[in-house]
């Protein structure tokens, strides 16, 4: 996730919302698959300008979030919609925060990791997921058989998906009980749960 690429935060939710016309309704869905977890703290990976993190704390208003993100930019626009959350300047490769979260969640950043990084973050995370706590991850994904690919995703090694299957592996591997949410075309919802 080199130098957070040609996002900018004035401009990030017009550009999201016309390549991805299903983005306001993947972040309802990606905070309804948070609903039934009790959550105190919660950690955000790829926090952007914090919308996702605003869309789960409607669902928790008591819980403390943590958000990370490479780009000061953007987290200073997230400062401003929630301004008692905590966001802090990283990377997805980066050692996560300590935890333990009640819930970890992702929208469209894990895709820019290739297929060792995410298998390398799943098992980062379970770590910082308390036991009985869910990782939600809403993402591009390379679509399975024939589907068809709706998310333009650009060529200059910035922009890696991978299967749905691939990921549900990879999460059961780290020792997340994973599952497939939702389906369409190049888009996915994944969830997994860390036994207790």
């Amino acid at each position: 996730m080199g130098d957070q690429f040609h996002f900018h935060p004035e401009t990030y939710e017009a550009m999201v919302t016309s390549e991805i016309p299903l983005y306001e309704w993947l972040q309802t869905a990606l905070g309804d698959a948070t609903a039934d977890v009790s959550a105190e703290a919660i950690l955000d990976l790829g926090a952007g300008t914090g919308r996702t993190a605003q869309v789960v704390l409607a669902r928790h208003p008591d819980a403390q979030l943590h958000g990370i993100d490479e780009s000061p930019a953007m987290l200073a626009s997230a400062r401003e919609l929630l301004p008692k959350a905590q966001f802090t300047v990283a990377r997805l490769q980066d050692p996560l925060p300590r935890g333990p979260f009640d819930i970890v969640v992702s929208c469209l950043a894990v895709h820019h990791l290739n297929g060792p990084e995410k298998a390398d973050l799943f098992k980062r995370i379970t770590a910082v997921l308390r036991p009985g706590g869910r990782f939600v991850l809403a993402d591009v994904v390379i679509p399975e058989a024939s589907g068809v690919a709706t998310v333009p995703v650009d060529g200059d090694d910035h922009d890696k998906p991978s299967t749905a299957s691939d990921q549900l592996e990879w999460m059961e591997r780290a020792g997340l009980a994973a599952r497939l949410l939702w389906i369409h075309d190049d888009l996915a919802i994944l969830a997994g749960d860390r036994g207790g």
